[in-house]
């Protein structure tokens, strides 16, 4: 990732929190900065691509019989209950 910084942000962490980054960092060999936008960048800005596919699959296939809810709760309650047919 390699991008001018131009905004500066201040981040308040909890103790135990900047300890888990800070041995993270050291062990990348990177800053916390460095692990932290990293983060941001792998969060909010990467394509979720699991989730378009996903989403891609559940869109694009067959429409399939659904039994009426009566008898769908009861299907789901035997399921729970671990009376499966």
């Amino acid at each position: 990732m390699c991008m001018a910084l131009t905004h500066r942000l201040q981040l308040l962490l909890e103790e135990e929190q900047y300890q888990r980054l800070a041995h993270r960092a050291r062990s990348q060999g990177c800053s916390v900065g460095a692990l932290i936008r990293q983060a941001i960048h792998l969060a909010w800005t990467e394509p979720d691509v699991a989730r378009q596919q996903a989403a891609e699959s559940i869109l694009g296939a067959e429409p399939m019989r659904v039994p009426e809810p009566a008898s769908l709760r009861e299907e789901i309650a035997n399921a729970h209950a671990g009376r499966f047919e």
